[in-house]
């Protein structure tokens, strides 16, 4: 029988999706009974009592969760977030009740035996309550006491070889798509970048120093399955540079029928006969796409590589073969000043170990950052405030026409004297004597 009534979350439970509530209640009678025989070193009510304050803040219509100091384990800055009740003697299975981010495996690929050692040992030193994943990518373990840290960080990197993951004003825990591990649109290694990356920057990662949270991701394609351009500081979005490859054979045989759109994505729905005009070509963004006698003709010049064409005819259409990276800077969800996605830094770049000519980038831009960003301000904010060409500057990037938005966004462009041609230049220090009169 449930510790708590909990009218307000057993309506959650009443809809046609799966429950969260369900899956804690469950969690809660397996702990009571203890059918695993587990020696659990947190109180075996947990689950029981995250139900009650759930229950309670739903009835106050505020939190009961409160931050009560700095929590983690030994040498690093980052990874656990401390976690109390401001309840504690009405639900002290949640006195303690800290969160710890695991550094999730690339591509997210696990072996069953590898999940089960985590579960095993989650069983054991905290509440049994997991998220896979959280938004920044990591496995999210929810809910341990303080004395359960040090044994579980012991544990996890010893035992299981996993690293924790990052919180606070760090580098945020490195995410990728499962690459060209098994996706055929794949346009570099995403793994490899993202564990060198991984590697390289552990220090960043664990103690933190900068002013703010700052996540890298890493898509394979501009597909996004990671939501890089929404979501993170840097993202690395593969793409190619050569003309999509077109097969005309398997163009027609899309338009006859032969073959499904979408790889057959919406089998079971008669979504009436495929047409190219209307479900390819006229949602093209650029429209660089049309049909000339009974062929596709692309003007790749004027593609943006979104890949709805590909998407839509993967028989008929491929990505190009010259194939690299876009790096986008400036993504963020809303916290202060609004959600913003990515800015295109980098149009094109190779992914070539060492990844030097990347790394170059990552650390001139953490300088600028580091020495200009104001507490809790995001690079996205920091290149609001002092402007996208500051940021060129500091960089080192030569400005191109890719960096601009739309034509005459703003009509206000301030040269620097070495960058007027020597005639405009005589023309501006004439100018200045003239009024110096």
């Amino acid at each position: 029988m449930a510790k708590h009534a909990t009218p307000l979350l057993d309506q959650l439970e009443s809809g046609p999706w799966p429950s969260f509530v369900s899956d804690i209640k469950q969690e809660a009678a397996s702990r009571a009974k203890n059918v695993k025989g587990v020696d659990y070193q947190v109180p075996a009510d947990a689950c029981d009592d995250v139900l009650g304050i759930m229950e309670l803040s739903y009835v106050h219509k505020r939190t009961h969760w409160k931050h009560g100091g700095i929590v983690g384990v030994f040498g690093y800055g980052g990874g656990v977030i401390g976690r109390y009740c401001d309840q504690p003697e009405m639900f002290p299975g949640v006195a303690h009740f800290h969160t710890i981010r695991v550094n999730q495996p690339g591509g997210k690929f696990y072996s069953t035996a590898y999940l089960n050692q985590l579960c095993d040992l989650w069983e054991l030193r905290g509440s049994g309550l997991t998220n896979m994943h959280g938004s920044t990518g990591d496995i999210v373990f929810i809910g341990t006491t303080t004395p359960q840290l040090e044994e579980f960080f012991y544990e996890l990197t010893h035992k299981i070889g996993q690293d924790l993951g990052g919180s606070g004003s760090n580098l945020r825990t490195p995410s990728d798509c499962i690459g060209e591990a098994r996706c055929e649109y794949a346009c570099y290694d995403t793994q490899a970048l993202c564990y060198a990356m991984t590697q390289d920057y552990q220090d960043e990662l664990h103690r933190p120093a900068f002013p703010y949270k700052f996540k890298f991701k890493f898509d394979g394609c501009p597909n996004c399955c990671v939501a890089s351009i929404a979501r993170s500081d840097m993202s690395f979005i593969g793409t190619w540079r050569d003309d999509i490859r077109i097969d005309q054979e398997a163009v027609k045989a899309y338009i006859g029928g032969e073959f499904k759109p979408n790889a057959g994505a919406h089998a079971g729905r008669d979504w009436g006969k495929f047409d190219i005009q209307k479900e390819v070509i006229d949602l093209c963004p650029t429209k660089c796409m049309w049909m000339d006698g009974g062929k596709l003709v692309i003007d790749n010049r004027e593609c943006t590589r979104c890949m709805h064409c590909i998407n839509v005819m993967p028989r008929a259409l491929r990505i190009g073969e010259d194939k690299g990276l876009s790096i986008l800077v400036g993504a963020k969800a809303p916290i202060l000043d609004g959600a913003q996605m990515g800015s295109l830094l980098v149009p094109f770049i190779k992914v070539e170990e060492p990844y030097d000519e990347i790394k170059e980038v990552i650390e001139n831009i953490w300088d600028w950052w580091m020495e200009e960003g104001k507490n809790r301000e995001r690079l996205g904010e920091l290149i609001k405030r002092q402007g996208f060409q500051k940021m060129l500057e500091v960089t080192g990037i030569d400005p191109m026409p890719q960096h601009v938005q739309e034509p005459r966004h703003n009509p206000y462009i301030f040269w620097r004297e070495d960058e007027v041609p020597g005639g405009w230049q005589r023309d501006i220090k004439e100018f200045r004597k003239y009024h110096q009169r």
